[in-house]
């Protein structure tokens, strides 16, 4: 299959090579030439499938030059490394309402599942692609990207990885993860700035021809973790299959009934590979797109303008904290009737004045797959506290923005369809902010308000929280945004 870039002026002949790039010379994002459908025997089948083999199939409808059994072979390695070798387990909350826990692998964050597969994903696409040189990965993280690509990479032969985060836009554990994380071939660096300055920071990386070309002389190649890269998005596309045929199977649904997801948003990924899944055939009535104070998404959804002239804001999500959703260039795309200079267009406008409009035949279709709201700091508080009155269960600070937008769509159309909520991240990793929210006061320490949390919870603490403590800091540096090109040459240097 071949995979085109959004903005018209790159392409390449198969997944594999889309992986290795990362992103298209031109700026824009590969996309697959068409969407494979998942048919009624393939979905009938996948009822008896485990999580790895459901996983396989979908993911195998775009890697066509991937051999099967061996993408078989790692998505059952990548997802062993997750409790139960279930990368997406449904809890029911009531009659209409399911949570998919995305947060049981290494780093406790829904990026485990697409970056313990991307690995195999990137060094096997180098391979059917012909690329022999050490390839760097250049990631953007607010917050959980970022340990999720360190971790899965870490050790990998011929391959190096280096992270911007911004400096005070994550949660204390989130540094933690990050600044403590093992191998010889990783580098960590704080921005100074929010996630629009380190994203933006390296997408001129990766656009810039001369440094690019100096790279190649070195014989260095880039490519990207970041949602941006379709080898991280397209393993995601898979856990909405899943999902349904775990409801399908538990008989809270029939095969064929619509249902909807709810996904806490912020670069527009997670909520991506729902539509993505949506084109293959999957029976979805809405996507719910769920955002909190910084609510870009929530108003272009509204009036079909994105405007990212507003204000910033540091929030309790703080993997939210996204005004340049980048992914939602993949949907425009879609939305235009993939016309590429349309898409470009925008997107110059976007970094140009800060802003594009839709017109009204395309707003008219997102209008028919999408529903969006936002949950502000209080909201989301509130819905952490009423929930575990009311359920007992402990969301985590963004998993409570999707569960308060999910109310909110309820009471506003009255649509009582099955919903499934996307859970992205274990609330140990925000325990300051969840603990305030259940307890009314949290001590400044973030292990001791893990464990006033368990206390009142007995929600068992991860080991990959617990071990923090006592961790070694081997990355402590910080920059300024300007400095970044000069922050690669470094570490590849060194």
């Amino acid at each position: 299959m071949q995979f085109i870039s959004t903005r018209g002026k790159d392409s390449v002949s198969c997944s594999a090579q889309a992986i290795a790039k990362g992103l298209a010379h031109d700026g824009g994002l590969f996309v697959p030439e068409k969407f494979p459908l998942v048919n009624a025997e393939e979905f009938n089948k996948m009822l008896d499938m485990d999580y790895a083999q459901r996983a396989c199939l979908v993911l195998h409808k775009y890697l066509e030059e991937y051999d099967y059994d061996e993408l078989l072979a790692a998505c059952i390695k990548a997802y062993d490394k997750f409790e139960d070798s279930d990368a997406a387990p449904i809890v029911k909350i009531d009659e209409s309402t399911f949570i998919m826990e995305l947060f049981h692998g290494p780093t406790l964050a829904f990026k485990d599942v697409a970056l313990t597969l991307l690995p195999y994903l990137m060094r096997k696409g180098c391979d059917i692609s012909g690329i022999k040189d050490e390839i760097l990965i250049l990631t953007a993280t607010s917050g959980d990207t970022g340990k999720a690509a360190l971790e899965g990479f870490k050790g990998a032969d011929g391959i190096k990885v280096m992270v911007f985060f911004p400096s005070d836009g994550v949660s204390e554990m989130q540094k933690l993860q990050m600044c403590t994380q093992e191998g010889d071939n990783v580098k960590v660096v704080a921005v100074k700035g929010n996630f629009d300055d380190c994203q933006t920071a390296v997408k001129n990386i990766f656009s810039d021809k001369e440094f690019n070309a100096k790279l190649k002389d070195d014989s260095v190649v880039l490519s990207s973790a970041n949602s941006m890269n379709f080898g991280r998005l397209a393993p995601q596309i898979a856990y909405y299959f899943s999902a349904y045929c775990d409801l399908v199977n538990s008989e809270e649904i029939k095969m064929g009934d619509k249902i909807n997801f709810v996904v806490p948003t912020g670069n527009f990924g997670n909520i991506l590979a729902g539509y993505y899944a949506k084109q293959m055939g999957l029976p979805v009535n809405k996507l719910i797109c769920a955002s909190n104070d910084n609510n870009v998404l929530t108003e272009f959804f509204a009036d079909g303008t994105y405007d990212t002239n507003r204000e910033f804001f540091k929030t309790i999500s703080p993997s939210m904290d996204i005004i340049i959703s980048s992914n939602l260039e993949r949907l425009i795309f879609e939305l235009c009737g993939r016309d590429a200079a349309i898409t470009e267009k925008r997107m110059l406008d976007l970094k140009k004045i800060g802003n594009y409009s839709l017109e009204k035949a395309e707003k008219e279709k997102i209008d028919k797959e999408f529903f969006a709201d936002f949950a502000d700091e209080e909201d989301c508080k509130e819905t952490i506290a009423d929930f575990y009155d009311e359920n007992g269960y402990v969301l985590d600070t963004h998993t409570a923005v999707a569960v308060s937008v999910k109310n909110s769509y309820v009471d506003f159309t009255g649509d009582e369809t099955p919903t499934v909520v996307l859970s992205t991240a274990s609330p140990y990793k925000f325990s300051h902010d969840v603990l305030s929210a259940i307890d009314g006061k949290a001590p400044a320490d973030p292990f001791k308000c893990a464990d006033k949390l368990f206390e009142l919870s007995a929600t068992p603490i991860p080991t990959q929280i617990s071990e923090l403590k006592t961790k070694e800091i081997r990355f402590k540096e910080v920059i300024d945004k300007t400095q970044t090109f000069d922050a690669v040459l470094s570490f590849l240097n060194k």
